[in-house]
């Protein structure tokens, strides 16, 4: 079951790096903005809870479709930038086994238990 699901997730996030190959990003960009959502983990510093509030709000891949999304819609480049890495980074971050994060602990995570 896990193979599949990171298979799944690999699949995404090939998709967003052909969506962000639509945009007039240079390539550097990329790379130098996947790993920015992480510093989400900042609301550990306060609590787990807080924590877990703030990087599952970033790393929800639903955000990152709705951002890109708005972005289409009002044509705004920037805003589908931050939709794709959003997105990239929730399935680059699923690949390597990390998932969204209870709230009693920063290890114990969704897919802890697959």
């Amino acid at each position: 079951m896990k193979t599949l699901l990171k298979s799944e997730e690999l699949i995404q996030f090939l998709a967003a790096i052909y969506l962000f190959s639509r945009l007039s990003f240079a390539w550097w960009w990329f790379p130098a903005l996947i790993l920015v959502p992480d510093i989400s983990m900042i609301g550990y510093l306060i609590n787990p809870a807080i924590g877990a509030v703030l990087y599952n709000m970033v790393h929800y891949k639903g955000l990152g479709i709705v951002i890109g999304l708005l972005g289409l819609m009002m044509g705004s480049q920037l805003l589908m930038l931050i939709g794709v890495i959003l997105f990239a980074h929730s399935s680059m971050d699923r690949i390597m086994g990390y998932g969204l994060k209870y709230s009693d602990s920063f290890k114990h995570t969704s897919l802890e238990s697959l």
